[in-house]
């Protein structure tokens, strides 16, 4: 037996022997930055593969104009909805309003087609998409509180589809926009969204999916987002924090939701617009950010959010923009966007009041009356 002053004298030797000969391996040890590093190029492996794989970008064919909506988009179950002051049936109206002014048949509109797992993991985590299994977590992201009642194949069915078309057009319109230098989702623009968190309505992160689609499958490698929605887009802004290929333009209130101060960190170019700008102090902050963003960040591809919140009397923007001030503020970034020839995408994002679909309308047709987007087929 041995003795115990022997077992000690034993033990302080094997223990000395293996840290000093097998050390534990720091993060800042080559061989740690070496496995990071092959994780990394295995995540975006990944990402790329999947990219390749989805079936969201497909051939529209010439006789439908640029125009994406599908009647998938409108949210409507048992009136519950209607207890979010968001309009979420205004997708259906913009379109039936442009049907009245007779500048576009419905039959010319291009359908999309719902992003599928897969396509959703190109951005979010398995973890966040498990978390919709649960009808709590979606009724908090939406911030309709009685959507925790409903059995989760029904918020799947009646929520979460409608949500995962509009990405479908979302991303698509990236693709159209590339072949005939613009493209409209009448939904989308879910900017606070990012890959590991949803809110503010915004279920899933179309601006950054489309994005990344973008990069691989499109050639592009120069993004700007031209955020003008009165809410702080901080799921973007989070989604690309490190990522210097995006430049983000955000002018937004400060004084509302979200209030996020980690996000604005990542904003490359930010314009507070108080609560109670009027029309002709907007579209001179406007010009001003665009004459400054064009000298910071030259990009091949602009993702235009054009929430309307910013509508004179809009409960949750705050401020006194007129609906012919929203039509100019469309028609300074379609033209920024025109005269470089850079393409561009719009998404049609927050809105709470009834009157917003007929002023996004009402743009789009000034924008066909000033020659910007052709909707002829």
């Amino acid at each position: 037996m041995i003795s115990h002053s022997i077992a000690i004298k034993a033990a302080q030797y094997l223990n000395r022997f293996t840290f000093c000969n097998f050390p534990l391996l720091s993060a800042s040890h080559p061989m740690s930055s070496t496995a990071s590093s092959s994780k990394t190029d295995d995540a975006e492996a990944l990402r790329r593969h999947r990219i390749l794989s989805s079936h969201l970008y497909y051939d529209v064919p010439p006789s439908k104009v640029p125009l994406i909506y599908s009647p998938s988009y409108d949210i409507a179950f048992f009136g519950i909805e209607k207890l979010h002051p968001f309009d979420s049936s205004k997708w259906g109206r913009i379109c039936r309003f442009l049907t009245k002014e007779g500048i576009m048949d419905q039959k010319h509109l291009v359908e999309p087609v719902e992003a599928t797992k897969d396509d959703l993991l190109v951005v979010h985590s398995e973890s966040y998409l498990k978390s919709l299994n649960s009808s709590l977590n979606v009724s908090m992201i939406v911030e309709v509180p009685p959507i925790a009642m409903l059995p989760n194949w029904l918020v799947q069915k009646k929520v979460l589809h409608p949500f995962r078309k509009q990405v479908g057009g979302t991303i698509l319109a990236a693709k159209l926009a590339k072949e005939r230098g613009w493209a409209i989702n009448v939904g989308g623009g879910f900017h606070h969204c990012s890959s590991e968190k949803g809110g503010g309505f915004c279920v899933y992160a179309d601006i950054s999916l489309c994005i990344h689609f973008a990069f691989v499958r499109l050639n592009i490698s120069r993004v700007m987002i031209i955020d003008l929605d009165a809410h702080q887009g901080n799921g973007h802004e989070m989604d690309f924090s490190d990522d210097r290929r995006v430049f983000i333009l955000d002018m937004y209130n400060p004084g509302i939701y979200p209030l996020d101060f980690e996000a604005r960190r990542y904003i490359d170019l930010g314009v507070e617009v108080k609560s109670g700008t009027a029309t002709d102090e907007y579209l001179t902050k406007l010009d001003h950010a665009l004459e400054v963003a064009e000298k910071k960040f030259y990009p091949d591809f602009i993702v235009y959010n054009a929430g309307t919140d910013i509508l004179d009397g809009d409960p949750l923007g705050r401020l006194k923009i007129s609906p012919d001030g929203i039509a100019s503020r469309d028609e300074k970034v379609f033209r920024f966007a025109r005269e470089r020839n850079i393409p561009l995408i719009m998404l049609t994002s927050g809105g709470y009041m009834k009157s917003s679909a007929k002023v996004i309308a009402d743009s789009i047709v000034n924008l066909c009356n000033k020659s910007l987007i052709d909707m002829k087929s």
